[in-house]
Parts: C-alpha cells; sequence; structure tokens
C-alpha cells in the first residue's frame, strides 16, 4: 500500500518533508509525527492486478532482463535491427514467452499524400527533435550496425512509418516479419506536424493501415 526508498542515488520521500493537510489525517496514510515516510498511488488502480506496465525506451540487455522478469512490456527505441531482434531474443529467453510477447517498439508515424509530402513532414518533426534534442545525447548510435557501423535505413528496416498509406502498410508489414512485436508506440509530434495533417495520420493509420496488417503476426 505504501513504499519508501533511500537508495545512493533517489531517495522517496525525498527528505524530512512536513505535512499537517486534515485530509490526510483523516483518510490517508505515510506521515508520522507531521513528516512524510512513506507514499502510495491515489485513488488505486481498479484492476487487479494492476494494470499492465510499460518501460519507454528499454535498449540495454539488463533493462530488457528486468522487465521480462518483472512482467513489464519493453519498448525499444528505434535500434539497429540485429539489435532489435538481439533483444528480443533476450526477453524470450528470460520470460518464457514467445518472440515478441512482452516487446514493443517506438515509431515516427507520418501518412500524406506522397512519399515526398510525408517526408518532408518527418523533417520538420522526427527528424527535427532527432537531430536537435536526440543525436547530441548519442541516442542515434543505436541505429549504427554494430559490426559495421553504416546507419539503419530507417524506411527499408520499419523504423520509422512515414509515407502514403500504402508505402506506411508496406513498412509496418516488414517489421512484423522480421520481428513480431505486440506493441506500437506512435509518435506523431503534436505541435511540429500541422493540425490536420495529424489528425488525418491517426484516422488513416487507424482505418486503413493496422486492418491490412493485423493477420501479418
Amino acid at each position: 500500500d505504501f513504499s519508501s526508498y533511500q537508495g545512493k542515488y533517489w531517495r522517496v520521500p525525498p527528505g524530512e518533508t512536513p505535512w499537517t493537510l486534515d485530509a490526510t489525517a483523516k483518510w490517508g496514510g505515510g506521515v508520522e509525527n507531521g513528516i512524510v515516510r512513506a507514499v502510495s498511488v491515489v485513488p488505486k488502480p481498479v484492476q487487479k492486478p494492476h494494470p499492465p506496465i510499460f518501460q519507454p525506451f528499454a535498449s540495454s540487455e539488463r533493462s530488457i532482463r528486468w522487465c521480462a522478469q518483472e512482467g513489464v512490456t519493453a519498448i525499444l527505441p528505434p535500434l539497429h535491427p540485429s539489435l532489435e531482434h538481439q533483444l528480443c531474443e533476450v526477453y524470450a529467453e528470460v520470460s518464457k514467452k514467445p518472440l515478441g510477447e512482452g516487446m514493443g517498439v517506438l515509431r515516427d508515424i507520418v501518412i500524406a499524400d506522397s512519399d515526398d509530402e510525408a517526408r518532408a513532414i518527418w523533417r520538420e518533426s522526427g527528424y527535427f527533435c532527432g537531430h536537435e534534442w536526440f543525436e547530441p545525447f548519442g541516442f542515434s548510435k543505436g541505429l549504427d550496425d554494430p559490426k559495421t557501423g553504416e546507419p539503419a535505413d530507417l524506411w527499408s528496416n520499419g523504423l520509422a512509418f512515414v509515407g502514403t498509406v500504402d508505402t506506411v502498410t508496406r513498412q509496418v508489414e516488414h517489421l512484423l516479419k522480421r520481428l513480431p512485436i505486440r506493441w506500437i508506440f506512435a509518435w506523431m509530434y503534436n505541435g511540429l506536424m500541422p493540425h490536420d495533417r495529424l489528425m488525418k495520420t491517426i484516422e488513416l493509420f487507424w482505418t486503413k493501415v493496422l486492418p491490412r496488417v493485423s493477420d501479418t503476426r
């Protein structure tokens, strides 16, 4: 019901926090002598056991093993296909589940009337975010081939879903054939994509793309 943790880098609660709220005294807990000693989630989830837990974004073998041991769904960021497959195999080995169970991937999704239009929108949204914010921290290194250092092709390897309905359908099919994952976390860049195209992308992915690939796994 309540939890606390005192580690080398993290503390929960963070310190000697005074707490004299009447509502806590009447209906809550975790407070001793006016100081917060433990915390809990309020209100509690109705679902029992708790709802499924996801970890975005797990990209190391250590993280994948922990997710598999704890029954947590691991969401991979875009990685080189060989790395993605290797981590899925680790999860399957530890969890004793079929390959792809308990795994998901993060993908940019942009659907437009032509591939060129979709890629132009993506350059102002997905590429912009990746290049300006994530690449300086080394996140793009996960896209490189571990053996040759060559970067993976986003489009042919299904590492981003960008194009027309037909193009995105092929990209999803390619992904699911090589990596039978169960979840796709869609990144559509609200605020960077034109709003009408954002809404159309959501509609088309749901009504046109997913029905075509539902039997691919």
